[in-house]
């Protein structure tokens, strides 16, 4: 389309996804003075937007193949178990992020070994400060949220160098090719999400996601979403939506038909039961929603799937706010409101 508002060029950033995992995976393998595998009992994630979902792809991603914990924290203050024996990543894009800022201090108040990952700012400066290992991402990503393969990749790294998380390096190797063949189809005159885009139309999307990996892509989708076509959107997970959400959708039917379409984030990694689930739901779900669709992940491996439906989504996203004549870089309202918080 050629008559896209795209002040920031989100498009261009979303299409070169593949090599920006590649480099931000091959620029940690660099970073030195990591504590020793024997000396953490537990990582903690501090990060928010953009950065807070990254730390919940480590987690359903490495998190199950770990000997220790891992915990995300989308907020201020940090957990109260942050001791000597705690890896910390203290990530933010900007560096600014003022939860994060303010976690990242407390927790090496309490002896925690921070990691900082940003593009530089304030969180840069105290890295240095601390003494603390640096990561620094690329500035040329227009906005957070599409920094997602730069924030993603080098905690993985870094807990493969460590240990923890052998197998990293070639998990990434598959992400990237499958991100690649997914960009060239999605850039294509026939590209799926801008079919997807037209049957959603101006229905508010509902996304359901299988197990770990289905809750991070449906919470990513609903994000980008929000914040490149401007829209409301919401997400939830399966099986959890078969012990509450279920119930609510039946009494509003005339409404919801007119408003809301569900789509299904599908991958080859779900428990068998929740692939029985899935296909209950969508029967009950079809009397009550205006469409229902289902997304397929491709790849090899829980990450090249995970970030497979990443894509496949943040283009859905853009072919909705190209739709609707939306730029979908500049965020206002959130802009307005973090300076809102400002205590001069």
């Amino acid at each position: 389309m050629t008559d896209r508002i795209d002040s920031l060029d989100m498009w261009g950033a979303a299409a070169g996804l593949p090599e920006q995992v590649a480099r931000a995976a091959a620029a940690a393998r660099e970073i030195e003075h990591l504590p020793n595998h024997e000396d953490i009992e537990n990582v903690v994630w501090l990060g928010m937007g953009g950065s807070g979902i990254a730390g919940d792809v480590l987690t359903v991603i490495a998190g199950p193949f770990m000997s220790v914990p891992i915990v995300v924290h989308k907020g201020y203050g940090i957990p109260n178990f942050i001791g000597d024996n705690t890896l910390v990543f203290a990530v933010s894009f900007s560096g600014n992020t003022e939860e994060t800022l303010e976690g990242a201090t407390e927790a090496v108040m309490a002896g925690g070994r921070v990691i900082t990952v940003s593009c530089g700012g304030e969180l840069a400066t105290l890295a240095d400060e601390w003494g603390s290992p640096h990561i620094e991402l690329a500035s040329d990503v227009p906005m957070p949220r599409a920094a997602i393969g730069a924030l993603s990749m080098p905690p993985m790294v870094v807990l493969e160098k460590m240990g923890h998380f052998p197998g990293a390096g070639a998990w990434i190797g598959a992400a990237v090719e499958q991100l690649t063949r997914r960009r060239d189809q999605l850039v294509g005159d026939k590209s799926p999400a801008r079919e997807l885009a037209r049957r959603i139309d101006r229905t508010m999307p509902l996304i359901y996601g299988g197990g770990g990996i289905g809750h991070v892509a449906a919470l990513r989708w609903k994000n980008q979403f929000n914040e490149n076509p401007k829209i409301p959107a919401f997400s939830q997970s399966m099986p959890e939506v078969c012990h509450n959400e279920l119930a609510g959708w039946a009494q509003y039917g005339d409404v919801t038909r007119q408003v809301f379409h569900l789509v299904n984030l599908r991958h080859e990694f779900e428990h068998p039961q929740i692939g029985r689930r899935f296909d209950l739901v969508g029967e009950i779900m079809d009397e009550i929603v205006a469409g229902v669709d289902d997304v397929m992940a491709e790849g090899e491996g829980p990450l090249a799937q995970l970030f497979d439906l990443i894509l496949f989504g943040d283009f859905v996203s853009l072919e909705l706010a190209a739709q609707e004549g939306v730029d979908p870089g500049p965020i206002p309202v959130l802009e307005d409101l973090k300076h809102a918080l400002i205590i001069d």
